[in-house]
């Protein structure tokens, strides 16, 4: 009988072929390092009942440190999901008012570059045409919004953002994050809004995407006035 080591599979390891309890227990006592090597075992092993000795009080303390961890990891992707939440809710309040500056706005593009980067807490904003048709849209080659953005998606927040001097001009240097909006212009010419921050809090990955959509929406809309 061929003897498999703890930690196989039970579904890829016959009930017959398991090792026997003196088996498991010669492989430890040849291998003491086994379990100290793989912390994630103690998690599914039953706590030895408390007795004289140093040996199960070590085993107990490795079973203890290794729940900690695991609470303390789990917190911590909790802590991230809140924050998440809340850098999303405060970008919602920001994007409703670049909303009502767009509302009142009588040059949309000074209006983009001029007074949203302030009222969406970031460094600089953009907006970009395959076919520019006013004067402060800066030019893309045909077929860029496409390769940019992807099929299907109206923005996209980038945590590496590439292509920074066309994107963002002057500012490129200071733009640790960004996003980049599609503006569905009346035309159907490939346009789009490009965000660029140095805070890369100022624009979560995470609940951002439809905002940001919808401001790429009023944009469109302010143009079409």
């Amino acid at each position: 009988m061929t003897a498999t080591l703890p930690g196989a599979s039970a579904e890829t390891v016959a009930a017959t072929d398991l090792p026997s309890a003196d088996a498991v227990a010669a492989f430890l006592q040849a291998h003491p390092e086994f379990l100290a090597e793989r912390p994630e075992l103690y998690r599914t092993l039953s706590p030895p009942r408390r007795v004289h000795g140093e040996r199960i009080a070590d085993h107990m303390a490795a079973m203890l440190t290794a729940e900690r961890r695991r609470v303390r990891s789990l917190e911590a992707e909790v802590d991230a999901a809140v924050t998440a939440g809340r850098a999303g809710y405060g970008l919602t309040i920001r994007v409703r008012l670049a909303v009502l500056a767009l509302m009142r706005s009588t040059d949309v593009i000074e209006t983009v570059t001029q007074e949203l980067p302030a009222l969406l807490g970031i460094e600089t904003c953009n907006l970009l045409s395959e076919k520019p048709d006013r004067r402060g849209m800066v030019y893309l080659p045909r077929g860029t919004v496409a390769r940019l953005m992807g099929p299907g998606r109206d923005a996209v927040v980038r945590a590496t953002p590439t292509e920074c001097e066309t994107l963002h001009e002057e500012a490129a240097s200071l733009v640790a994050r960004d996003a980049l909006v599609r503006v569905p212009v009346w035309t159907g010419t490939p346009t789009i809004l490009t965000l660029g921050a140095r805070d890369p809090h100022a624009l979560p990955a995470r609940q951002a995407t439809a905002t940001l959509a919808f401001l790429g929406r009023a944009v469109a809309a302010a143009l079409a006035r």
